[in-house]
């Protein structure tokens, strides 16, 4: 990512730009030599930037200063660059082609997450934990449901990532204000040929749509939505993040820590959740850019203004380069995760009679008692049972006072042992587990292998 966003790649997708240009100009029609051709082809990736510096500290201008720079290095092509263009012919459709493969290499980070993911949630598929709504001990899940809940957020990501780049669309060749005017000139009013010149450069790029319509600049509503995507991926992170450092603080499962690694300078028994950590504070970075991408789409004043030049050569690069490292942070963590199921299983035990209640209400309803008063008796004794463990370190005899309550003991109402089989708990979480990694998981990555083979690194076989 920090190679696609280079100075060097930017302006070598400029040079190729103001080649397709001249390549087709010539194509239909435009008195073009070859050789000037082939001199730019010689020089696409060359450029001299301490050169190009010494002509913009003169001309106050980067995009007229790599011409004249290019124009130095292939003197017979110097006449015919840029002919017809203006400056946001580089730099709109060059920033177009970085979000494009920058879109692509983050498809294949997400891939990496899912697939890293789909692991330990497949081996804890069936493994019960405790639920929690509000952080209070809920009804009990499983640990591979739980992981697939952060899964499926990413997966709506990578939905958005395929749509974003399946609805990209480059500026082409407008001219100054979008009208197509110089082109005009250059063939002579030839309508047709101006239409071609930009479907035919568009293709060359690699685009298969354009832009129907554009001032000086394409809409910067682009931009922001594809911010909006990029902050999609970092709040999926986040919420994976936030939700590990919870569970890390209970001791249920934790993010990788190295041999040698040192959690704190002062304390030496921490093990902090560094990687999470770093993952909701870049996050929270990605997210406040796409604000920043909306305002400026709402601020381009008629056919253009430049006060979004400084601000986009910022935003966007940063946004794309975070969503990246975060990318590899989730990576790195999903791979390693460590999921203790001893300390899970102490928790739910714990709880488990808490969570017995509920069938304990329906089966005294069932006998013939009343539903509300049964719920004031199993709430009054929760209560003090659970200030009992609290405070006392008591054992959690929930149960056992419920059986020995009037209310209960009169419909000869009691919990069977069979009753605490955790498989009664968890639903249909692991059928839910498989159904998702079987069919929904593959069909997407299988998509995203469709887009972007060469990023997308990651096994399809979960």
């Amino acid at each position: 990512m920090q190679a696609l966003w280079g100075e060097r790649r930017r302006i070598g997708l400029w040079r190729r730009l103001w080649l397709a240009l001249m390549e087709v100009e010539r194509e239909l029609g435009a008195d073009i030599p070859e050789r000037a051709l082939a001199e730019l082809r010689a020089h696409l990736d060359d450029a001299d930037l301490e050169r190009v510096a010494e002509h913009e500290k003169r001309i106050r201008h980067d995009v007229m200063a790599h011409i004249h720079h290019l124009g130095e290095q292939a003197p017979t092509a110097r006449p015919f660059i840029h002919l017809g263009a203006t400056s946001a012919y580089v730099t709109d459709n060059a920033d177009l082609i970085l979000m494009r493969e920058g879109l692509q290499l983050l498809l294949g980070r997400v891939a990496a997450v899912l697939v890293a993911l789909a692991k330990p949630a497949r081996r804890y598929r069936d493994v019960a934990c405790l639920a929690y709504t509000h952080f209070q001990p809920a009804q009990l899940t499983t640990v591979g449901k739980r992981i697939t809940l952060w899964m499926q957020e990413l997966l709506l990501d990578a939905e958005e990532l395929l749509h974003r780049l399946d609805t990209l669309q480059f500026r082409g060749v407008k001219g100054t204000t979008g009208t197509q005017a110089s082109f005009l000139e250059l063939f002579d009013g030839d309508d047709e040929k101006v239409r071609e010149l930009d479907i035919r450069v568009a293709r060359r790029m690699g685009f298969a749509r354009v832009f129907p319509i554009t001032g000086q600049t394409y809409t910067r509503k682009l931009d922001a939505q594809v911010l909006a995507a990029l902050a999609g991926i970092a709040q999926s992170a986040a919420k994976f993040a936030t939700d590990l450092r919870l569970l890390q603080h209970e001791g249920e499962m934790l993010e990788p820590f190295e041999s040698d690694q040192v959690g704190s300078s002062a304390m030496a028994y921490k093990r902090n959740p560094m990687r999470a950590e770093r993952m909701t504070g870049l996050a929270r970075f990605v997210i406040e850019l796409e604000g920043n991408a909306w305002h400026t789409a709402a601020e381009q004043w008629l056919e253009r203004t430049l006060d979004d030049s400084a601000n986009r050569r910022l935003v966007i690069p940063e946004a794309f380069l975070a969503s990246d490292a975060i990318l590899v942070l989730a990576t790195n963590v999903a791979a390693g995760l460590e999921v203790r199921e001893p300390v899970i299983a102490r928790h739910v035990a714990a709880q488990l009679p808490f969570l017995a209640t509920e069938r304990l209400l329906m089966r005294g309803v069932k006998a013939g008692g009343d539903r509300q008063r049964l719920h004031e008796v199993i709430r009054t004794h929760s209560l003090a049972v659970a200030q009992a463990v609290a405070e006392d370190g008591a054992p959690n005899d929930l149960l056992e006072r419920l059986a020995r309550d009037p209310a209960f003991k009169a419909l000869k109402i009691a919990v069977r042992p069979e009753e605490l089989d955790l498989a009664g708990y968890i639903g249909r979480a692991p059928r839910q587990v498989d159904e998702f990694l079987d069919h929904v998981l593959p069909d997407v990555l299988h998509r995203i292998e469709a887009v972007a083979p060469a990023a997308a690194a990651a096994e399809v076989t979960v």
